[in-house]
């Protein structure tokens, strides 16, 4: 399963909904998964390689190797 290894951000899911039809009109479920990339990053001294989410790649939660 697709999961973030720092914040655990996972696949969601809901519905798909028309917005050419009424309220009342057919759902098609549907899921949306997170942006992850594979990097190494360095933990305890060690070089590790890590799933982790675009937000938090941004966000520098992490040390470059």
């Amino acid at each position: 399963m697709a999961k973030c290894d720092i914040c655990g951000k996972s696949v969601a899911t809901g519905n798909r909904i028309s917005i050419a039809r009424s309220h009342v009109s057919r759902r098609a479920h549907r899921t949306w998964k997170p942006n992850l990339r594979t990097v190494r990053v360095q933990v305890n001294g060690e070089n590790k390689r890590m799933h982790v989410c675009s937000k938090c790649l941004r966000s520098a939660r992490k040390e470059n190797v």
